[in-house]
């Protein structure tokens, strides 16, 4: 199918005739739902709320004609796996795909059913569509960000404080896009005079340690870059450590609106 097939079907208002809706006994159609986050983030109800009012406003509505079937991913590759082959099998109609641990599981489970995905950076990048006019395959969506674009968080940064000349990356080694993102802050690193120091999210002791030591010395900066399905309850962690860190002369911590996107924490 071709990507306006798939978001009409998503939204309903196409693929499953107005007609069809208006007659008694009407079918449910069924929506699968594979986020991200945990369900207390303080991001998920949020999110699968206006997801279920936007459908409304198109004549969708949860308990009449609508069914929606929610999977919480909560940065376990396993459930991932576990919770797409489960979506697949109800059946779902289409399925949303909420960010890269949600979409490769799925990808994986099922070539056939349709899968709508949001907040996934450079999806033909990471070898998840052939191209964004024409993504083939049963997958489409929205892209979040490109690989490219990643360098021009390092000029920010220096636009920013100019006087920085070291930076760490905080980087997921298990996603895809953030593995990506620091090959090419890496490759312009060198052009703007600053020297790169990864450190891995694997753990929350690691990341503490790697930027409490960081910000030991002067002229530092820090940027987040795009990090997996377990990522935004790390971020509690990064902001609390910018007290720390500005206090002794090193970093400080603007608030990440968002928890997706990659941010700047800034000299």
């Amino acid at each position: 199918m071709k990507r306006r097939a798939f978001i009409t079907l998503l939204g309903g208002a196409a693929a499953w005739p107005l007609a069809t809706r208006a007659q008694q006994g009407e079918p449910v159609r069924r929506i699968g739902v594979l986020m991200s986050f945990a369900s207390d983030g303080p991001e998920a109800q949020p999110r699968l709320l206006a997801f279920a009012q936007g459908l409304q406003e198109l004549g969708w509505t949860v308990g009449r004609n609508l069914r929606i079937d929610t999977r919480w991913i909560a940065g376990d590759i396993d459930r991932a796996r576990k919770y797409a082959a489960e979506l697949v099998a109800l059946p779902s109609d289409v399925i949303v795909a909420n960010g890269v641990g949600a979409l490769g599981p799925l990808q994986q489970a099922t070539r056939t059913v349709p899968i709508v995905f949001v907040n996934v950076p450079d999806p033909v990048g990471g070898g998840y569509i052939a191209s964004l006019a024409r993504p083939g395959g049963n997958a489409t969506g929205f892209m979040q960000s490109e690989y490219s674009t990643s360098g021009k968080w390092l000029e920010l940064l220096k636009e920013i404080a100019p006087r920085v000349t070291r930076a760490v990356v905080i980087r997921d080694p298990t996603a895809t896009a953030g593995v990506a993102q620091f090959a090419v802050i890496q490759s312009a690193a060198g052009s703007f005079g600053v020297e790169l120091s990864p450190i891995d999210m694997r753990d929350a002791g690691e990341i503490e340690r790697g930027v409490t030591a960081f910000a030991r010395a002067p002229n530092g900066g820090l940027i987040v870059t795009t990090a997996g399905s377990g990522s935004p309850g790390r971020r509690s962690l990064i902001i609390a450590l910018g007290g720390p860190a500005q206090a002794a002369g090193g970093l400080s911590l603007p608030l990440p609106r968002d928890g997706r996107r990659p941010d700047l924490v800034r000299a």
